[in-house]
């Protein structure tokens, strides 16, 4: 009678949640979320930013985004991310002249910013 009991209780406790296998399953398959460096991002400015943001700058640009340093200071004071989040044919979108940058690209970056815009 006890294990009758016993085992009866257990199945009442392990039936009291709404979360399938496959559920619990995808949870732990799920990739573990990672910290964003300027490793990650140090491309778009490279490939994109340089062509008028070199040091010394081109094309009328203020200022050079060519290292972790000058590209930090641009996030955290002349307002880098508003610029390359604007939409496409709104004033002061960078890339200057467009197009605007792949979200993928600038969610990038923003997760940068969230992350404490670390350098390695």
């Amino acid at each position: 009678m006890k294990q009758y009991c016993l085992f009866f209780i257990s199945a009442l406790l392990v039936s009291c949640t709404t979360s399938t296998y496959d559920d619990i399953v995808a949870i732990e398959e799920q990739d573990p979320i990672e910290v964003v460096t300027f490793q990650e991002v140090a491309f778009v400015f490279e490939n994109v930013c340089t062509a008028c943001h070199s040091n010394p700058p081109q094309n009328g640009a203020p200022m050079p985004l060519t290292n972790y340093s000058e590209i930090k200071n641009a996030v955290e004071t002349r307002g880098l991310i508003d610029r390359i989040s604007r939409n496409e044919g709104e004033q002061g979108l960078m890339p200057l002249g467009g197009p605007r940058l792949p979200q993928q690209q600038i969610d990038l970056i923003i997760q940068w910013n969230q992350d404490g815009l670390l350098e390695n």
